[in-house]
Protein backbone atom coordinates (compact mmCIF):
# COMPACT_ATOMS: atom_id res chain seq x y z
CA UNK A 1 0.00 0.00 0.00
CA UNK A 2 1.28 3.45 -0.92
CA UNK A 3 -0.25 5.81 1.67
CA UNK A 4 -1.02 9.44 0.91
CA UNK A 5 1.62 10.25 3.54
CA UNK A 6 3.64 8.62 6.30
CA UNK A 7 6.20 9.53 8.95
CA UNK A 8 9.88 9.30 8.06
CA UNK A 9 11.55 7.95 11.20
CA UNK A 10 14.99 6.35 11.00
CA UNK A 11 16.69 3.75 13.17
CA UNK A 12 18.94 6.46 14.63
CA UNK A 13 15.82 8.40 15.67
CA UNK A 14 14.44 5.32 17.39
CA UNK A 15 17.71 4.55 19.18
CA UNK A 16 17.94 8.09 20.57
CA UNK A 17 14.37 7.87 21.83
CA UNK A 18 15.03 4.47 23.40
CA UNK A 19 18.15 5.76 25.16
CA UNK A 20 16.20 8.70 26.54
CA UNK A 21 13.47 6.43 27.90
CA UNK A 22 16.00 4.05 29.48
CA UNK A 23 18.50 6.42 31.05
CA UNK A 24 17.12 9.96 31.23
CA UNK A 25 14.16 12.11 32.23
CA UNK A 26 10.78 11.58 30.60
CA UNK A 27 9.27 15.03 31.11
CA UNK A 28 10.18 18.61 32.05
CA UNK A 29 13.90 18.18 31.37
CA UNK A 30 16.59 19.88 29.28
CA UNK A 31 15.73 18.22 25.95
CA UNK A 32 12.61 20.34 25.53
CA UNK A 33 14.66 23.54 25.64
CA UNK A 34 17.18 22.01 23.24
CA UNK A 35 14.41 21.14 20.81
CA UNK A 36 12.94 24.63 21.06
CA UNK A 37 16.32 26.20 20.33
CA UNK A 38 16.78 23.96 17.29
CA UNK A 39 13.46 25.12 15.83
CA UNK A 40 14.07 28.80 16.64
CA UNK A 41 17.53 28.63 15.09
CA UNK A 42 16.26 26.91 11.95
CA UNK A 43 13.53 29.44 11.23
CA UNK A 44 15.30 32.56 12.51
CA UNK A 45 13.05 33.43 15.45
CA UNK A 46 14.17 34.67 18.87
CA UNK A 47 11.97 32.35 20.91
CA UNK A 48 10.20 29.01 20.56
CA UNK A 49 7.77 27.27 22.90
CA UNK A 50 7.07 23.55 22.49
CA UNK A 51 3.56 22.31 23.22
CA UNK A 52 1.58 19.08 23.06
CA UNK A 53 0.06 19.76 19.63
CA UNK A 54 -0.32 22.37 16.93
CA UNK A 55 -3.90 22.83 18.13
CA UNK A 56 -2.67 23.63 21.63
CA UNK A 57 -0.23 26.07 20.07
CA UNK A 58 -2.97 27.95 18.22
CA UNK A 59 -5.08 28.08 21.36
CA UNK A 60 -2.50 29.59 23.70
CA UNK A 61 -1.14 31.83 20.95
CA UNK A 62 -4.53 33.54 20.91
CA UNK A 63 -4.68 33.52 24.72
CA UNK A 64 -1.23 35.11 24.92
CA UNK A 65 -2.48 38.13 22.95
CA UNK A 66 -4.93 38.91 25.79
CA UNK A 67 -7.67 39.88 23.35
CA UNK A 68 -11.08 41.09 24.56
CA UNK A 69 -13.64 38.26 24.51
CA UNK A 70 -16.26 38.31 21.79
CA UNK A 71 -14.05 39.46 18.93
CA UNK A 72 -13.62 37.72 15.58
CA UNK A 73 -10.64 35.82 14.19
CA UNK A 74 -10.25 35.69 10.42
CA UNK A 75 -9.07 32.38 8.99
CA UNK A 76 -9.48 30.07 5.98
CA UNK A 77 -12.40 27.67 5.41
CA UNK A 78 -9.99 25.20 3.78
CA UNK A 79 -7.95 23.90 6.70
CA UNK A 80 -8.12 21.43 9.53
CA UNK A 81 -10.70 22.50 12.13
CA UNK A 82 -8.02 23.48 14.66
CA UNK A 83 -7.40 26.72 12.77
CA UNK A 84 -10.87 28.00 13.61
CA UNK A 85 -11.64 25.97 16.74
CA UNK A 86 -8.83 27.81 18.51
CA UNK A 87 -10.88 31.01 18.28
CA UNK A 88 -13.73 29.39 20.20
CA UNK A 89 -11.30 28.08 22.83
CA UNK A 90 -10.10 31.64 23.44
CA UNK A 91 -13.60 33.12 23.76
CA UNK A 92 -13.61 34.50 20.22
CA UNK A 93 -15.46 33.59 17.01
CA UNK A 94 -14.04 32.45 13.66
CA UNK A 95 -14.77 34.55 10.59
CA UNK A 96 -13.98 32.76 7.38
CA UNK A 97 -12.68 34.46 4.25
CA UNK A 98 -12.77 32.59 0.94
CA UNK A 99 -9.64 31.16 -0.70
CA UNK A 100 -7.62 32.22 -3.72
CA UNK A 101 -8.21 29.42 -6.30
CA UNK A 102 -4.62 29.64 -7.56
CA UNK A 103 -2.84 29.22 -4.22
CA UNK A 104 -5.61 27.61 -2.12
CA UNK A 105 -4.57 30.03 0.62
CA UNK A 106 -6.88 32.62 2.12
CA UNK A 107 -7.58 35.51 -0.28
CA UNK A 108 -5.37 38.27 1.13
CA UNK A 109 -7.18 41.09 -0.71
CA UNK A 110 -10.46 40.00 0.87
CA UNK A 111 -8.81 39.76 4.30
CA UNK A 112 -7.50 43.32 3.97
CA UNK A 113 -10.98 44.53 3.01
CA UNK A 114 -12.54 42.74 5.98
CA UNK A 115 -10.00 44.09 8.46
CA UNK A 116 -10.65 47.60 7.13
CA UNK A 117 -14.43 47.39 7.40
CA UNK A 118 -15.06 45.09 10.38
CA UNK A 119 -14.23 46.55 13.79
CA UNK A 120 -14.91 43.19 15.45
CA UNK A 121 -11.78 41.61 13.91
CA UNK A 122 -9.36 40.90 16.75
CA UNK A 123 -6.78 38.73 14.96
CA UNK A 124 -5.96 36.98 11.69
CA UNK A 125 -4.81 33.35 11.35
CA UNK A 126 -3.64 32.79 7.76
CA UNK A 127 -3.07 29.14 6.85
CA UNK A 128 -0.10 28.19 4.66
CA UNK A 129 -1.99 25.45 2.85
CA UNK A 130 0.05 22.48 1.68
CA UNK A 131 3.27 24.27 2.66
CA UNK A 132 2.78 27.22 0.27
CA UNK A 133 3.23 30.48 2.22
CA UNK A 134 0.55 33.15 2.05
CA UNK A 135 1.54 36.62 0.87
CA UNK A 136 2.45 37.68 4.40
CA UNK A 137 4.15 40.88 3.31
CA UNK A 138 0.93 42.20 1.78
CA UNK A 139 -1.10 41.04 4.77
CA UNK A 140 1.18 42.44 7.48
CA UNK A 141 1.50 45.80 5.77
CA UNK A 142 -2.17 46.36 6.44
CA UNK A 143 -2.77 44.50 9.70
CA UNK A 144 0.10 46.27 11.46
CA UNK A 145 -1.24 49.65 10.47
CA UNK A 146 -4.62 48.64 11.89
CA UNK A 147 -3.14 47.13 15.07
CA UNK A 148 -4.52 43.66 14.32
CA UNK A 149 -2.23 40.80 15.43
CA UNK A 150 -1.40 37.90 13.10
CA UNK A 151 -0.73 34.27 14.02
CA UNK A 152 0.52 32.12 11.15
CA UNK A 153 -0.90 28.60 11.01
CA UNK A 154 2.20 26.91 9.60
CA UNK A 155 1.20 23.34 10.41
CA UNK A 156 2.08 22.45 6.80
CA UNK A 157 4.95 24.86 6.34
CA UNK A 158 8.02 24.00 8.42
CA UNK A 159 10.93 24.45 6.02
CA UNK A 160 9.05 26.85 3.73
CA UNK A 161 10.28 30.33 2.79
CA UNK A 162 8.68 33.61 1.73
CA UNK A 163 9.57 35.32 -1.54
CA UNK A 164 12.02 37.56 0.34
CA UNK A 165 13.97 34.47 1.45
CA UNK A 166 13.06 34.64 5.14
CA UNK A 167 11.76 31.40 6.55
CA UNK A 168 8.25 30.74 7.71
CA UNK A 169 8.47 30.88 11.49
CA UNK A 170 10.82 33.88 11.58
CA UNK A 171 7.74 35.99 12.45
CA UNK A 172 9.00 38.70 10.12
CA UNK A 173 5.40 39.43 9.18
CA UNK A 174 3.52 38.18 12.22
CA UNK A 175 3.30 38.10 16.00
CA UNK A 176 3.57 34.33 16.24
CA UNK A 177 3.86 31.24 14.04
CA UNK A 178 2.52 27.82 15.00
CA UNK A 179 3.96 24.55 13.69
CA UNK A 180 2.65 20.99 13.96
CA UNK A 181 4.79 17.88 14.45
CA UNK A 182 2.10 15.30 13.72
CA UNK A 183 3.42 12.09 12.08
CA UNK A 184 2.54 13.12 8.51
CA UNK A 185 4.45 16.40 8.79
CA UNK A 186 8.01 16.84 7.47
CA UNK A 187 9.38 16.58 11.01
CA UNK A 188 7.52 14.65 13.70
CA UNK A 189 7.50 14.25 17.46
CA UNK A 190 4.55 11.83 17.32
CA UNK A 191 2.20 14.58 18.40
CA UNK A 192 3.36 18.07 19.26
CA UNK A 193 3.70 21.66 18.19
CA UNK A 194 5.94 24.70 18.50
CA UNK A 195 5.09 28.40 18.67
CA UNK A 196 7.74 30.88 17.55
CA UNK A 197 7.78 34.60 18.34
CA UNK A 198 10.13 37.57 18.62
CA UNK A 199 8.16 39.22 21.42
CA UNK A 200 9.61 38.52 24.88
CA UNK A 201 6.39 39.31 26.75
CA UNK A 202 4.39 36.95 24.53
CA UNK A 203 7.10 34.32 25.02
CA UNK A 204 6.79 34.61 28.81
CA UNK A 205 3.00 34.27 28.69
CA UNK A 206 3.24 31.25 26.39
CA UNK A 207 5.53 29.50 28.88
CA UNK A 208 3.00 30.06 31.63
CA UNK A 209 -0.04 29.13 29.57
CA UNK A 210 1.39 25.78 28.46
CA UNK A 211 2.00 24.70 32.08
CA UNK A 212 -1.02 25.52 34.26
CA UNK A 213 -0.32 29.26 34.34
CA UNK A 214 2.70 28.71 36.57
CA UNK A 215 5.57 31.19 36.78
CA UNK A 216 8.89 29.93 38.14
CA UNK A 217 11.02 32.96 37.29
CA UNK A 218 11.90 34.82 40.48
CA UNK A 219 11.91 38.34 39.01
CA UNK A 220 8.28 37.84 38.05
CA UNK A 221 6.96 36.71 41.44
CA UNK A 222 4.05 38.72 42.80
CA UNK A 223 4.46 37.68 46.44
CA UNK A 224 8.05 38.42 47.43
CA UNK A 225 7.53 37.60 51.12
CA UNK A 226 6.46 34.03 50.43
CA UNK A 227 9.04 33.43 47.69
CA UNK A 228 12.09 33.51 49.97
CA UNK A 229 13.30 32.77 53.50
CA UNK A 230 15.86 35.08 55.08
CA UNK A 231 16.83 36.43 51.67
CA UNK A 232 17.22 32.99 50.04
CA UNK A 233 14.77 31.96 47.33
CA UNK A 234 12.64 28.99 48.37
CA UNK A 235 13.61 26.24 45.88
CA UNK A 236 10.09 24.83 45.76
CA UNK A 237 8.34 28.14 45.27
CA UNK A 238 6.25 28.92 42.19
CA UNK A 239 3.17 30.99 41.46
CA UNK A 240 0.08 30.26 39.40
CA UNK A 241 -0.53 33.74 38.05
CA UNK A 242 -3.12 32.96 35.38
CA UNK A 243 -5.36 30.11 34.29
CA UNK A 244 -3.18 27.91 32.10
CA UNK A 245 -3.29 24.45 30.58
CA UNK A 246 -1.42 21.16 30.56
CA UNK A 247 0.04 21.54 27.08
CA UNK A 248 3.62 20.41 27.73
CA UNK A 249 5.68 18.30 25.35
CA UNK A 250 7.56 15.32 26.83
CA UNK A 251 11.32 14.80 26.84
CA UNK A 252 10.76 11.66 24.77
CA UNK A 253 9.06 13.66 22.04
CA UNK A 254 11.68 16.40 22.24
CA UNK A 255 14.51 13.91 21.65
CA UNK A 256 12.74 12.62 18.55
CA UNK A 257 12.21 16.21 17.41
CA UNK A 258 15.88 17.14 17.88
CA UNK A 259 16.96 14.16 15.79
CA UNK A 260 14.36 14.88 13.11
CA UNK A 261 15.20 18.59 12.83
CA UNK A 262 18.70 17.66 11.67
CA UNK A 263 17.10 16.04 8.60
CA UNK A 264 14.61 18.80 7.79
CA UNK A 265 16.46 20.28 4.80
CA UNK A 266 16.94 16.82 3.28
CA UNK A 267 13.29 15.91 3.79
CA UNK A 268 12.04 19.17 2.25
CA UNK A 269 14.35 18.75 -0.73
CA UNK A 270 12.96 15.25 -1.29
CA UNK A 271 9.37 16.48 -1.05
CA UNK A 272 10.08 19.23 -3.55
CA UNK A 273 11.75 16.85 -6.01
CA UNK A 274 8.82 14.39 -5.75
CA UNK A 275 6.37 17.23 -6.36
CA UNK A 276 8.39 18.27 -9.42
CA UNK A 277 8.05 14.72 -10.77
CA UNK A 278 4.29 14.89 -10.42
CA UNK A 279 4.22 18.30 -12.10
CA UNK A 280 6.06 16.80 -15.06
CA UNK A 281 3.90 13.66 -15.24
CA UNK A 282 0.66 15.66 -15.19
CA UNK A 283 1.92 18.37 -17.57
CA UNK A 284 -0.05 17.12 -20.59
CA UNK A 285 -3.13 15.82 -18.79
CA UNK A 286 -6.48 17.43 -19.57
CA UNK A 287 -8.26 15.52 -16.81
CA UNK A 288 -5.97 15.99 -13.81
CA UNK A 289 -4.59 19.41 -12.84
CA UNK A 290 -2.11 20.17 -10.03
CA UNK A 291 -4.02 22.33 -7.55
CA UNK A 292 -1.16 24.69 -6.65
CA UNK A 293 0.65 25.98 -9.71
CA UNK A 294 2.20 29.19 -8.39
CA UNK A 295 4.89 30.27 -5.96
CA UNK A 296 6.35 26.85 -5.41
CA UNK A 297 9.99 27.91 -4.95
CA UNK A 298 9.58 28.24 -1.19
CA UNK A 299 6.83 25.64 -0.84
CA UNK A 300 7.45 23.00 1.84
CA UNK A 301 5.29 20.61 -0.23
CA UNK A 302 3.42 19.04 2.64
CA UNK A 303 0.67 17.88 0.28
CA UNK A 304 0.24 17.21 -3.40
CA UNK A 305 -3.34 17.97 -4.32
CA UNK A 306 -4.82 17.53 -7.78
CA UNK A 307 -8.10 18.87 -9.10
CA UNK A 308 -10.46 16.69 -11.13
CA UNK A 309 -13.74 17.93 -12.56
CA UNK A 310 -15.90 14.99 -11.50
CA UNK A 311 -18.97 16.58 -13.07
CA UNK A 312 -17.49 15.84 -16.51
CA UNK A 313 -16.54 12.20 -15.96
CA UNK A 314 -18.48 9.05 -15.15
CA UNK A 315 -16.92 8.22 -11.81
CA UNK A 316 -17.40 9.88 -8.45
CA UNK A 317 -14.56 10.86 -6.16
CA UNK A 318 -15.61 8.18 -3.65
CA UNK A 319 -15.61 5.51 -6.36
CA UNK A 320 -12.23 6.69 -7.61
CA UNK A 321 -10.69 6.59 -4.13
CA UNK A 322 -12.01 3.07 -3.56
CA UNK A 323 -10.68 1.93 -6.95
CA UNK A 324 -7.27 3.45 -6.19
CA UNK A 325 -7.19 1.75 -2.80
CA UNK A 326 -7.86 -1.59 -4.49
CA UNK A 327 -4.77 -0.87 -6.60
CA UNK A 328 -2.71 -0.18 -3.47
CA UNK A 329 -2.84 3.63 -3.62
CA UNK A 330 -3.97 5.69 -0.63
CA UNK A 331 -5.58 9.09 -1.18
CA UNK A 332 -7.27 11.73 0.98
CA UNK A 333 -9.23 14.97 0.70
CA UNK A 334 -7.74 18.12 2.25
CA UNK A 335 -10.11 19.47 3.39
CA UNK A 336 -13.82 19.34 3.79
CA UNK A 337 -14.65 23.05 4.23
CA UNK A 338 -14.96 23.87 7.92
CA UNK A 339 -18.32 25.73 7.59
CA UNK A 340 -19.82 22.48 6.28
CA UNK A 341 -19.08 20.67 9.55
CA UNK A 342 -22.30 20.15 11.58
CA UNK A 343 -21.00 22.12 14.58
CA UNK A 344 -20.38 25.15 12.40
CA UNK A 345 -23.52 24.73 10.30
CA UNK A 346 -25.59 24.66 13.48
CA UNK A 347 -24.04 28.01 14.45
CA UNK A 348 -25.23 29.56 11.20
CA UNK A 349 -22.13 29.35 9.01
CA UNK A 350 -23.10 28.92 5.35
CA UNK A 351 -20.79 27.16 2.89
CA UNK A 352 -22.38 29.11 0.03
CA UNK A 353 -20.63 32.20 1.40
CA UNK A 354 -17.32 30.70 0.23
CA UNK A 355 -17.81 29.68 -3.43
CA UNK A 356 -14.12 29.18 -4.24
CA UNK A 357 -13.70 26.90 -1.22
CA UNK A 358 -16.75 24.88 -2.26
CA UNK A 359 -15.60 24.62 -5.87
CA UNK A 360 -12.15 23.50 -4.77
CA UNK A 361 -13.57 20.91 -2.36
CA UNK A 362 -15.72 19.36 -5.08
CA UNK A 363 -12.61 18.68 -7.18
CA UNK A 364 -9.80 18.05 -4.66
CA UNK A 365 -7.84 14.84 -4.20
CA UNK A 366 -4.55 14.43 -2.33
CA UNK A 367 -2.25 11.78 -3.79
CA UNK A 368 0.82 10.18 -2.14
CA UNK A 369 3.69 12.50 -1.22
CA UNK A 370 6.39 11.86 1.38
CA UNK A 371 10.22 11.86 1.42
CA UNK A 372 10.71 8.13 0.85
CA UNK A 373 8.21 7.90 -2.00
CA UNK A 374 10.01 6.34 -4.97
CA UNK A 375 9.79 7.64 -8.50
CA UNK A 376 8.56 4.29 -9.81
CA UNK A 377 5.76 4.49 -7.23
CA UNK A 378 4.91 7.97 -8.48
CA UNK A 379 4.78 6.76 -12.07
CA UNK A 380 2.51 3.92 -10.94
CA UNK A 381 0.20 6.32 -9.07
CA UNK A 382 -0.14 8.61 -12.10
CA UNK A 383 -0.59 5.74 -14.56
CA UNK A 384 -3.32 4.06 -12.51
CA UNK A 385 -5.08 7.35 -11.79
CA UNK A 386 -5.15 8.40 -15.44
CA UNK A 387 -6.20 4.92 -16.56
CA UNK A 388 -9.14 4.88 -14.16
CA UNK A 389 -10.26 8.34 -15.23
CA UNK A 390 -9.80 7.69 -18.95
CA UNK A 391 -11.61 4.36 -18.74
CA UNK A 392 -14.69 6.02 -17.24
CA UNK A 393 -14.62 9.21 -19.29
Amino acid sequence: MIPYSRQTVTLSDALKVGWQVWRHSLTQGPKISEFEKSVASEVGAKYAVAVSSGTAGLHIALEALQLPKGGEVITSPISFMASSNSAFYAGLSPRFIDIDPKTLNIDIAKVVAEVSSNKKVSAVIPVHFGGLPCDMKALSGHTRSMGVPVIEDAAHALGASYECGSKVGSCKYSDMTVFSFHPVKSVTTGEGGVITTNDFEIFQRLLQLRSHGINQISDGFQNRLLSSTNGTRNPWYHEMQLLGYHYRLTEIQAVLGISQMKKLKKYIAKRQSRADVYDHLFANSKIVTPAQKVGNVGNARHLYVVRIDFSKIHISRAELMVALKEKGIGTQVHYRPIPQQPYYANLGYELTDYPEALHYYEEALSIPLFPNLRRRQQRYVVRVLLELLTRTN
